[in-house]
């Protein structure tokens, strides 16, 4: 048979041989021929067919693949969930809260697509859970790429800094892809994972989609669009926890207050001079590119630094802690912090363990078994916690500080939710008033209730 068309893989591409245009292809010179990335396989293919284009494919190079099944059984809103995901070409985001069982949805999509799949997570401890679990439903051995091990199997699971580097190999040997906490691929290196991969099924599993860059625009072309969402509150006294929010409002010291507004005004008169508004993030980038080259305006960022630092560590604020860890004695307690200099005021005050991003792999485990065990009934944490590490029942959450990010408080309050007899979550936020923190608590609410 004579084709119009052939198609073939290269490094992170499609190439087509045939003298005829297609859509999503620009000519490359120096191959004399044209290109398009790997992630337009689908769509150029249904083109051709739409078409009645006879085409030769060799895109693909499939690992074999043994015909699995698993005894999981879905929740309703699970299977809700995929059957979403299915309408939807198997393509698409699902969005479930921290705890709701996304995992349990990338092994049933597994099993649908019954073809190689490559499982993308972004940190260590979430590459072993999936392993642990996919041997366990499937009875087969899983590969694993990344922290050192280079294991390529039917089902592989690997981690966004070793698919990064890998994308270009990896693109046509495998038919799924499952982005897990899917919200770090649009980030302009990750998304390469999605760009130079020809895999026609896409599935991407995250607490929330939104990032505060707003990259997360992009994911239906990586991904596929959001094809189901469901909130906390929609599963919780069922699934999850039941659970309530509450903020609480401190003033800062005389001293505090003073040096926060001498350090804030240095910051918003710097702004009204240069007339520069902080609207969005594109904004303060702006004024992050100006101080690096102005000295005025590297003072400004710094004393704005400053200012903040004194908002988000108060003294009132860890004099509430101590009346709080009082009020809730016996509760199993995670202290949640921005700064890990905040961290070790508080832990070395309430003789409280730790965990930082410098904390031992060995030392974290170890403190989080003490905590699941009951040997410690509280543990101070920053960012390391938000996400990808299982962590422990616990009943109460304290936010002494954090960011503006919606997602940031979402994966906070997913730790508290895990589910038991008689349960009520509570988490707490400890704000400084008059200060640009309150703001900051009004974003991470913004939008739709949590």
């Amino acid at each position: 048979m004579v084709y119009r068309v052939r198609l073939k893989y290269h490094k992170g591409t499609i190439i087509v041989d045939g003298n005829l245009y297609l859509p999503y292809f620009s000519y490359d010179p120096r191959i004399r021929a044209y290109r398009a990335l790997a992630c337009y396989y689908d769509q150029i293919k249904r083109y051709l067919d739409e078409n009645r284009i006879d085409y030769e494919d060799r895109v693909l190079d499939l690992l074999p693949f043994p015909y699995i099944s698993s005894k999981v059984e879905l929740r309703p809103y699970q299977e809700e969930a995929l059957k979403a995901w299915m309408r939807a070409g198997k393509k698409g985001v699902i969005v479930l809260p921290t705890g709701a069982g996304k995992t349990v949805i990338g092994i049933k999509a597994i099993e649908v697509v019954n073809a190689p799949s490559l499982i993308v997570v972004p940190t260590l401890e979430l590459l072993n859970q999936w392993r642990e679990v996919l041997e366990r439903e499937f009875g087969v051995e899983v590969g694993v790429i990344g922290g050192g091990k280079q294991e390529l199997k039917p089902i592989t699971v690997i981690t966004y800094d070793s698919a990064y580097l890998k994308a270009e190999w990896l693109g046509n040997k495998f038919s799924l892809l499952i982005f897990d906490e899917a919200h770090h691929l649009p980030s302009h290196g990750y998304r390469q994972i999605a760009e130079l991969s020809a895999a026609p099924y896409r599935l991407g599993l995250t607490a929330t989609i939104e990032r505060e860059d707003g990259l997360h625009v992009d994911l239906p072309r990586l991904v596929g669009e959001k094809v189901y969402e469901v909130k906390p509150r929609d599963l919780a006294g069922r699934y999850l926890a039941d659970y309530e929010v509450e903020r609480i409002k401190v003033d800062l010291t005389p001293e505090e207050k003073e040096e926060y507004k001498k350090y804030w005004s240095v910051y918003t008169n710097y702004l009204k001079n240069r007339n520069l508004k902080m609207r969005s993030l594109e904004d303060f980038e702006r004024f992050l590119t100006i101080a690096s080259y102005d000295k005025e305006g590297r003072e400004a960022l710094l004393a704005r630094h400053r200012a903040l630092k004194i908002a988000l560590n108060s003294e009132a604020k860890l004099t509430l802690l101590a009346q709080l860890l009082k009020m809730y004695r016996g509760y199993k307690t995670i202290i949640f912090t921005q700064h890990n200099e905040l961290v070790h005021r508080i832990a070395n005050r309430f003789l409280i363990p730790f965990i930082t991003h410098k904390t031992s792999k060995e030392e974290r485990r170890e403190i989080l078994r003490g905590f699941k065990e009951g040997r410690y009934t509280r543990i101070v944490t920053s960012k390391v916690l938000d996400e990808g590490v299982d962590v422990p029942d616990a009943s109460l959450g304290i936010i002494i500080s954090g960011t503006g990010s919606r997602r940031e408080f979402i994966q906070r309050l997913g730790r508290l939710l895990r589910p038991k007899e008689g349960k009520k979550a509570k988490l707490i936020e400890i704000v400084s008033v008059e200060t640009k923190e309150l703001q900051l608590s009004y974003k991470r609410h913004r939008g739709r209730s949590i």
